[in-house]
């Protein structure tokens, strides 16, 4: 899309990238209105929080669970300097899949918490994340409760429902975040090369968890 086709079809009051994102998540929930978790003030107008927002919808693919999404690591709003390139900003959004856990409530918001977490890791060093990276947690992923958990790590697969989308800004890649057993930490650790591991574990993983729903009770 050039400069002047997309001058054409939005103006700057559009949340171009936004409705995009909306687009995709339709398909999977038509127009179920999500949970959606907003920031009161915006981290580059003196916020906190980097992501817009994040919206949670109740999945009953597979086995019922908590589906998670990123606003923010994209190019959201109308912006005609970024029409038509390759990779919209960032060029991907956080998605996470969790089975209910009994000390969250409602909502996981400490999901939404660890989404900016890594939102603000991107941002202050420049590097981005891909299928099959990893992150070591330095702890479990859920902080506090009196459940004692194992998940202590996040690799990035390509959600398997939602995948890419090209934007009139560029590509986004829905990226899921997968919980991490400290056995399955120590075993990427440990291989030669880190993203062959993760693909590994992925793909074992994906096995029988095709959607690759993080499970907190897992060990």
């Amino acid at each position: 899309m050039t400069q002047k086709e997309y001058k054409k079809l939005f103006d700057e009051d559009d949340a171009v990238g936004w409705w995009e994102i909306d687009k995709a998540i339709e398909k999977l929930y038509g127009d179920v209105e999500p949970r959606h978790y907003a920031p009161q003030l915006h981290y580059m107008v003196g916020g906190e929080d980097p992501l817009d927002g994040v919206s949670i919808f109740d999945s009953r693919n597979q086995e019922f669970h908590r589906h998670l999404v990123s606003y923010g690591m994209s190019e959201l709003y109308y912006n005609e300097e970024a029409a038509g390139g390759e990779f919209s900003k960032w060029g991907f959004e956080f998605t996470f899949r969790l089975k209910p856990f009994e000390e969250d409530g409602e909502d996981p918001t400490w999901v939404v918490n660890l989404m900016n977490n890594l939102a603000r890791y991107v941002i202050k060093s420049g590097r981005w994340f891909e299928e099959n990276h990893v992150i070591p947690a330095n702890g479990p992923v859920r902080v506090g409760g009196k459940k004692e958990i194992d998940i202590v790590g996040v690799a990035f697969t390509l959600d398997p429902e939602m995948g890419k989308i090209q934007t009139p800004h560029g590509e986004v890649a829905f990226l899921q975040m997968v919980g991490l057993t400290s056995k399955e930490m120590d075993r990427i650790k440990s291989s030669g090369s880190a993203y062959e591991e993760v693909k590994k574990v992925l793909e074992e993983m994906r096995g029988n968890n095709p959607l690759m729903i993080t499970d907190l009770d897992r060990r």
